[in-house]
């Protein structure tokens, strides 16, 4: 089963380009990109890497970089775009890598499409290396439990329920339907913290410049977290 990203992947691609959306150029970018800047990583795993945009940003900082990813389309352009760089198929519920592989694994917006993050998590830990780094952006969870609706004063105000319900939704905007999973957040730390990583850096970060329009309706409901988990050093 795709969730949808086969049949997404050309609106995708033409929605992404090179300089990303809004949340990606405007809110995320920079402060991931600030966690691995000058830390002196040699080798990382983008868990989810579409069509290699991050992969292109982490190799432009020194880093040597694998993407994987189970939509051959994505494959096919990452590929196209960086015929030097490493995209492989696969699924993060079993990743085709040895133990501590990687001293960085990335998690750039794919937690929401992984159907089995209890498998995910572990295999993202077991190919981190000791005193590695797995860095996570992630859609907050009360955005995913929740929706803009229209009270009967005309204002519109975002609304949350069935927060505790672990659930897949379609999620449908500029011709890409796919499947984004609803987690609470409590599920998403207690199985990183269940691998025995520390949590080192948490962010709900604000946007960096953008449509003021698009700025101003972040700052009312904030899409965003950044995590960085270390593994402990043997």
């Amino acid at each position: 089963m795709t969730h949808g990203w086969d049949e997404s992947a050309a609106a995708w691609i033409a929605d992404m380009g090179e300089a990303g959306d809004f949340g990606r150029a405007c809110v995320l970018d920079a402060p991931m990109l600030a966690r691995i800047r000058g830390r002196g990583f040699r080798r990382a795993l983008d868990v989810g890497c579409g069509e290699g945009r991050f992969c292109r940003m982490v190799q432009d900082h020194g880093v040597g970089t694998v993407g994987i990813d189970p939509t051959d389309a994505l494959l096919r352009q990452a590929r196209a775009r960086d015929p030097a760089g490493i995209y492989l198929p696969g699924r993060a519920e079993a990743l085709p890598f040895a133990d501590g592989a990687f001293d960085l694994v990335v998690s750039y917006l794919t937690l929401i499409d992984i159907p089995d993050i209890r498998a995910a998590i572990p295999e993202m830990a077991r190919v981190l290396a000791p005193g590695g780094s797995l860095l996570i952006a992630n859609l907050a969870s009360f955005c995913t439990a929740g929706g803009w609706t229209e009270d009967p004063d005309g204002v519109r105000r975002f609304r949350i329920d069935d927060y505790l319900e672990e659930r897949a939704e379609w999620a449908a905007w500029h011709g890409i339907r796919v499947h984004n999973w609803h987690r609470p957040l409590s599920l998403t730390m207690s199985l990183l913290l269940g691998q025995g990583l520390a949590l080192r850096h948490f962010d709900e970060p604000a946007p960096q410049g953008g449509d003021p329009a698009k700025v101003a309706r972040y700052r009312r409901v904030p899409w965003f977290v950044v995590m960085e988990w270390e593994k402990a050093s043997d």
